[in-house]
């Protein structure tokens, strides 16, 4: 179910569309297939029903108590419901099974509301759009005073345009909490993504507990030092802050951020980088290494560590011991195993790994990297997952089973497509929210480079024109890149991410006939107001 609007809806006439809808009335992100306007407003009291159908009854109790704080409302959630279950004043979530898995409908009238939807995505984003026709106080923690909560009326025919709609965070460069992990899945539910790609291990860092090999996070997880201000090929002792960087997540708090996730309808995905990035993993375990005479420690600068995992039989041993974990932790369909900037310096350098090259009948250092990745792809397809890579894994041959993530501009999304293979969109161009947001660089906390303002991020089109329509169909959608080597904490990321995270939510999310960057911009004033009610240090 890769595109998601319904034919139903692109087939709607055009007189559905007619009426204007006024921008801060109907400030709904990412925009709605279909919004009419209707006169009236509901009133949400403490008093107001929730009816669920059974099915929906998480979701409706997920909404009871987003409201709660804001509103000091306890409301009540019924299960089952009908359409006329609005009639009192309540809301209604019925269950319609011809809509598509995350389409939902919504009626707005002064006598309640109705939410119609056939699984529980659907109800779930039917009532986030609901919440965005209330008082943006709704995205407070506590009632600021006497709030009317009054939504306008409206009829709302919706779905999404792609089923991938996500965000990656490096948490391997700079490591962040646990708990603000969870405030950026939040924030990435409140546009309607669904997917959470977690970058948990680097050169730099290792971030997850694998109990097998507890050295990974021991010794893997904590740098001593850090590089100040941008890259540089020779860095002195005094470029250096001097402090050690450690943290990393245990499996218990993965299996919370994974819950937490989930009941916001977000697939985490998970990334293991192999065979390159993987220092702080060599560091940990030596036997890895594809030079065993040097100890390269975790690395303390940026840029590509030209370590690289020694490609034996005992290390793809070990590296699969670690997805048999990983596996039991995330229990979506994804798996990333990265596959990018993997240096092949140390491989033509060693004998062994030449010999082994030559045993394996492969031509060269590049079939060398698909033979291992190849590895990963058999032992994901066995236990019924799918393996996910950069766009790199193309190099050498493309595993069987692989999707994978175009980052190097779309040449490779359009290769892997032509191939038969499933994509994911992320190239620099226009999805890399760690590069700059001004030309003027001055006014701009330093980062990596780059120029990506917002409107360009709203310019982005997934789909080239260079694929057939059957081709385009292996687009599953894009995601945002939020790399954190120049990003050292929380409110740095939200400022990189906010507002291009709203403008690519509704890239992916809305008809491309509905995108228009004018219209965005006459509802983006609104929903500022909202991420200052959820305290988003977004750029202003």
């Amino acid at each position: 179910m890769r595109h998601l609007i319904l034919a139903a809806l692109l087939a709607l006439p055009t007189a559905a569309h007619a009426m204007p809808a006024d921008s801060s009335t109907y400030a709904i992100i990412p925009r709605p297939v279909v919004l009419t306007p209707r006169s009236g407003t509901f009133t949400l009291t403490a008093r107001t029903v929730v009816h669920a159908d059974p099915a929906f009854t998480t979701v409706a109790r997920r909404f009871a108590r987003d409201v709660a704080n804001p509103t000091g409302f306890d409301l009540t959630v019924v299960r089952r419901a009908t359409a006329g279950s609005a009639a009192s004043g309540g809301i209604a979530l019925v269950r319609t099974p011809t809509l598509g898995p995350e389409a939902y409908t919504l009626d707005v009238s002064a006598t309640g509301v109705v939410i119609k939807a056939s699984e529980p995505a659907g109800a779930f984003y039917g009532l986030e759009t609901l919440k965005q026709l209330l008082p943006v106080a709704i995205y407070r923690d506590a009632p600021l005073g006497n709030t009317t909560w009054r939504a306008a009326a409206v009829h709302v025919e919706d779905a999404p345009r792609f089923a991938w709609r996500g965000s990656h965070l490096d948490v391997a460069r700079h490591f962040e909490s646990k708990e603000f992990v969870k405030k950026y899945i939040n924030l990435l539910a409140r546009h309607k993504m669904n997917r959470f790609h977690w970058h948990l291990t680097e050169d730099q860092g290792w971030r997850i507990e694998i109990k097998k090999y507890p050295l990974l996070t021991e010794l893997g997880s904590c740098r001593e030092q850090t590089l100040i201000g941008p890259y540089i090929t020779n860095p002195k002792p005094s470029n250096f802050d001097g402090k050690r960087h450690c943290g990393f997540y245990t499996q218990d708090d993965v299996r919370e951020v994974v819950a937490y996730a989930a009941e916001r309808m977000i697939t985490v995905v998970p990334e293991i980088e192999m065979p390159g990035h993987s220092q702080a993993a060599i560091h940990a375990y030596p036997r890895l290494s594809s030079r065993p005479d040097s100890s390269p420690g975790v690395l303390q600068v940026w840029g590509v560590s030209d370590f690289i995992l020694n490609p034996t039989d005992s290390t793809v041993a070990f590296m699969q011991d670690v997805l048999t974990e990983v596996l039991a932790l995330f229990p979506g369909p994804y798996i990333h195993i990265g596959g990018d900037e993997a240096g092949k310096a140390q491989w033509k350098a060693n004998p062994q790994i030449q010999a082994r090259i030559k045993a394996l009948g492969l031509k060269d250092e590049h079939e060398m990297q698909s033979w291992f990745i190849r590895q990963m792809d058999t032992f994901l397809t066995a236990r019924g997952r799918r393996m996910i890579g950069w766009d790199e894994i193309l190099e050498g041959g493309l595993a069987e089973n692989a999707t994978v993530m175009s980052w190097r501009g779309m040449d490779g999304g359009i290769a892997a497509a032509k191939a038969n293979h499933d994509v994911v969109m992320a190239p620099g161009s226009h999805t890399y929210f760690d590069h700059y947001q001004s030309r003027d660089k001055a006014t701009e906390p330093l980062a990596i480079g780059g120029f990506t303002p917002i409107d360009s991020v709203y310019a982005f089109e997934p789909v080239p024109p260079q694929l057939t329509a059957t081709e385009a169909k292996h687009v599953l959608g894009a995601q945002a890149q939020l790399w954190s080597e120049y990003i050292p904490n929380a409110k740095h990321m939200e400022y990189m991410a906010y507002p291009r995270m709203v403008a690519l939510s509704e890239v992916l999310w809305s008809a491309k006939t509905r995108r228009d960057f004018a219209d965005f911009r006459g509802r983006l004033p609104t929903h500022l107001a909202r991420l200052d009610a959820l305290d988003v240090n977004y750029r202003k």
